[in-house]
């Protein structure tokens, strides 16, 4: 299967738009892992619809603007994966789940590490906010397009860096905290 892509600039490095038919496939990252998604051919089409609105919808989210996407979208991925990322899509602007909390939600709460799996696998980061889980205690995980990019998602949609604690404990509030090591300079 042949797919279109459109590569965009935004605050988190190039990302790559990639549409199968009228849907959006992927985003993939500036430095992703070659085979953290698996896809077809692909051929730049700066024309294509979805790949447009896709691009246009992003721009206004990273403006501020926009905390909810309406582009259609097809995961490719086993039941499982495909499970947790509609989990993913329930997480709202500015919240955080745990990987406890999208294993219990989708009815398999000791699944916390396949869950974990199936989140670094996300073939449609941002939209399908994978960004938005975090470890149990508050700490940032893995992400796929670096930490760094997970910290300005995070902030951009209101949700403060702290390293108190403490604050983890507000349950999911607005501005619920994420954990940083400042003594290290480093994110845990």
């Amino acid at each position: 299967m042949e797919y279109d892509c459109l590569v965009m600039p935004s605050p988190v490095g190039e990302l790559t738009l990639v549409a199968r038919g009228a849907a959006l496939s992927a985003i993939l990252w500036e430095n992703d892992k070659p085979n953290r998604v698996r896809l077809g051919t692909m051929r730049v089409d700066d024309s294509c619809a979805v790949l447009q609105d896709a691009a246009r919808q992003l721009g206004e989210y990273f403006a501020g603007t926009r905390q909810q996407f309406d582009v259609p979208l097809d995961f490719a991925g086993t039941p499982f994966q495909q499970e947790v990322w509609r989990a993913l899509l329930t997480i709202p602007y500015g919240q955080t789940r745990s990987y406890g909390e999208i294993a219990r939600q989708i009815g398999r709460p000791a699944a916390v590490r396949a869950v974990g799996a199936a989140n670094g696998k996300n073939p449609i980061s941002i939209l399908a906010p994978c960004h938005r889980v975090i470890g149990a205690t508050g700490e940032l995980t893995g992400f796929a397009g670096g930490l760094h990019a997970k910290v300005i998602l995070l902030a951009l949609e209101g949700i403060a860096l702290s390293s108190d604690r403490d604050a983890l404990k507000t349950g999911h509030a607005r501005r619920r905290a994420v954990q940083i090591d400042t003594a290290q300079g480093c994110l845990f």
